[in-house]
């Protein structure tokens, strides 16, 4: 380790975990040593490392590895936040997800951190003008990971997609900090109409497996959608919807919904 790498190592605790865990895979299992010293212990820092495996997951003959690393250090320079936006999801899928047991899983193998952290490149580029080259980071996404955003949908920090597989979200969608979501969500319009026509969900919420909210209505914070359900108008705060379509059939059960990933309708009466 560089003095530089011994430094980052000191200061910055997600990295020094991720390079922990990955010198362990490393000794543990040689067929995967390769991967982990390309992927993580020959990087410098937790964003190269990042870049390195995101270009890996997306790269064709199309859309090069350099190009997708350089788009990688062009977000960083124009949005420094967004180093610990990273941080904030990956510790949230350790938070969350009880099949998660260390922060080289999400990093390496998931595919929804990977999904994610692929659309915070291409919001970035949307934002700054490069909509074909964001475009193509959604496309290799979609065709990658089965996940479909587009890069025009603002994300809070600590999302997480658990599963991930299905997860569509329409171009004038708005997501929240800390919102979980499971497989087969779609965030989503009810026509070919243009303008602001997809849903607004507000920080907190929980998504269930496979649910469908359809229209520019907002979903308030600290509620829940039960899997399968349809919403088709707006929810209030702190609130579960469930059903076809949803209506209101209690509390959201706890204060923190998406944290607690409790998906079952029971003792609705408590907050």
């Amino acid at each position: 380790m560089s003095e530089q790498q011994a430094a980052i190592y000191v200061h910055d605790p997600v990295w020094r975990h991720l390079r922990d865990e990955a010198e362990a895979i490393a000794k543990r299992e040689p067929t995967l040593a390769g991967l982990a010293h390309e992927m993580v212990l020959d990087q410098q820092t937790l964003e190269d490392a990042l870049a390195e495996r995101i270009a890996s997951r997306l790269t064709d003959a199309a859309l090069p590895a350099t190009h997708i690393r350089n788009a990688f250090r062009d977000a960083l320079d124009d949005d420094p936040a967004l180093a610990e936006v990273f941080r904030v999801d990956m510790v949230a899928v350790l938070d969350r997800d009880p099949a998660c047991e260390r922060l080289i899983e999400p990093f390496l193998y998931f595919k929804g951190f990977h999904a994610i952290t692929a659309h915070r490149l291409a919001h970035s580029l949307w934002n700054r003008g490069r909509r074909d080259l964001a475009l193509m980071i959604q496309s290799r996404t979609s065709a990658a990971m089965q996940v479909d955003i587009h890069p025009a949908v603002p994300m809070g920090r600590g999302i997480f997609m658990d599963h991930a597989t299905g997860v569509v979200i329409g171009a004038t969608a708005k997501i929240g900090d800390d919102v979980s979501m499971l497989q087969g969500v779609t965030l989503g319009g009810t026509g070919k109409d243009k303008g602001d026509r997809h849903p607004k969900i507000a920080s907190g919420v929980l998504l269930g497996a496979g649910a469908k909210v359809l229209g520019n209505f907002e979903i308030g914070a600290c509620s829940r959608v039960a899997a399968g359900s349809v919403v088709l108008s707006a929810v209030p705060p702190n609130v579960t919807v469930a059903g076809v379509p949803a209506r209101i059939v209690g509390k959201a059960g706890c204060s923190e919904p998406s944290r607690s990933m409790d998906q079952i309708i029971a003792d609705l009466g408590q907050s």
